[in-house]
Order: structure tokens, then sequence, then C-alpha cells
């Protein structure tokens, strides 16, 4: 059961534990800041080098605990040895922020299946295998928690050369209702955020020149998000002003869906 909180507004996370999966830069970090901002442990987890260094960095500028695991979500090994360090260091888990992304951009009749299959293994499999690992450890707890996972616009609209990004992220969206509705009986809110184009290197390597004009020139709020404006998306889901919330993917696209 997902228990009714009094909805203060507050937007609070205070003494939580909240994993950031893909904390590292862009949409990740802004949400590890956000989480800490509001008083959450943070735990930056990040196949690249650099998690120590933003997890120091967050805990210096807010005065939180934080902490840097360098992780592959396409390895159960190295999942379940991040979800060990956590456990041994924090005790428990709360909140699962999970934004792993990969991007490969190439027309359907000419992708090579390998990269289908590598935005699989990233975008929906490793999502789904950090979420499990998470969910069970929450289950273990008996305290209930939420996760939320970034998928994209791009999971239910088509956009050119996006074939294996777009089969990863709506395969992500049938995980997020399918596992809404197995772990609400423990208290558990999973759910998405389904962003437009970010100002990000991943959203800068899609977007260029004329492809990009283009594009802004089709969203009705004339530009392409930013990542806090992502990150306060997933925070609301985060917080238990969220909890009737389950099972959703949420859409920050300023209007480009609305056609």
């Amino acid at each position: 059961m997902i228990k009714y909180e009094k909805v203060t507004g507050d937007l609070r996370l205070d003494g939580q534990v909240a994993i950031v999966v893909g904390g590292a830069g862009g949409i990740g970090e802004a949400t590890a800041r956000m989480y800490a901002h509001k008083g959450a442990k943070v735990v930056i987890v990040d196949c690249k080098d650099n998690c120590n260094d933003v997890a120091q960095a967050i805990a210096k500028d807010y005065g939180t605990a934080a902490l840097g695991i360098r992780c592959d979500v396409t390895s159960q090994e190295s999942v379940d040895a991040m979800m060990e360090q956590v456990v041994e260091t924090f005790g428990e888990v709360n909140v699962l922020a999970a934004m792993p992304g990969f991007v490969d951009l190439y027309r359907a009749t000419d992708i090579e299946i390998s990269s289908i299959e590598k935005h699989l293994a990233i975008n929906a499999v490793g999502v789904f295998r950090v979420c499990q690992a998470v969910a069970n450890q929450m289950i273990k707890q008996g305290k209930g928690g939420k996760i939320v996972c970034v998928t994209s616009q791009a999971d239910f609209i088509a956009i050119n050369k996006h074939v294996g990004y777009t089969m990863s992220k709506a395969a992500l969206v049938g995980m997020i209702k399918v596992c809404a509705l197995e772990w609400a009986e423990y208290g558990i809110n999973v759910n998405g955020v389904a962003p437009t184009v970010v100002n990000t290197y991943m959203g800068e390597r899609a977007w260029q020149g004329k492809v990009k004009t283009d594009m802004i020139e089709k969203i009705p709020a004339h530009r392409f998000a930013e990542t806090d404006e992502i990150a306060a998306a997933v925070l609301f889901l985060s917080c238990p002003e969220s909890n009737m919330i389950t099972g959703e993917d949420l859409v920050v696209d300023g209007g480009f869906t609305i056609y």
C-alpha cells in the first residue's frame, strides 16, 4: 500500500538516501544537487570516472553526505557491488533516480543490430537491473520508496534516426508500468519523466545546425529544456507530495507533443 501523507508542498527529502544513476553530469547531476538541496544524502552512480569528484562537490556545496560509485549498469556484478556499498555506507535506500543513457543516430535501414542491442542493454535492461536491485532493498526495509526513470518524448512519438533510442525508451515505459503495478503493495512508487531535447552533451550531439533550428521551431516554448527543469520534475515524483502518482510518464517537452 502507498500510504497517504499530509501534503505540505515543501518537497523535502530530509534524511532520505537517494541514488542517482547517471549522476556525474547533465540531468543526473542537476537531480542530485536538487536532492541534496532538499536534505537528502546522495549517491552518485555513473560509468564515468568523476563520480567521487561530483559527490565531493555536492557534499561541500550542500553540507550533506555524498558518495560516488563507478558502476556499469550492463553488469549484474557491478550493480550488486554498488548496492552493497550503498547499504554498507548509509544502511538503506529510499529514492532512486535512474537515467543512464546511450544514443546512436542512424536510419532504420542502416543501423546495425549491435547498436540496437546496446541501446536496449543500457537504456532498458540496465535501468531495470538497477530498479530491481533497489526495489528488493526497499521491500526488505519495509518502508516503501520512490523510483523515477528518465524516459524521453521519443518513447511515444517518432523522431528521425532515433529507432534504437525509441525502442529502448518505449521498453522502459512498459517496465515502469509493470513495476508500478507489482510494487505498489510494498509502498513503492515507480514513474518516468519524459523530456524533450535537453541542453546536455547528448542533446548537442543529436541536434546540431538546421536540424536543431527546425526542432526548436516545432516546440511551442521555442527552446530546448535545461537540466534543472527536468530535475525539478524528477524531484516532485521523488517526494511524498506525489504519493498518489505511480506508473506514469510525465512529459516535460515545452508543448512539443500537443500537436
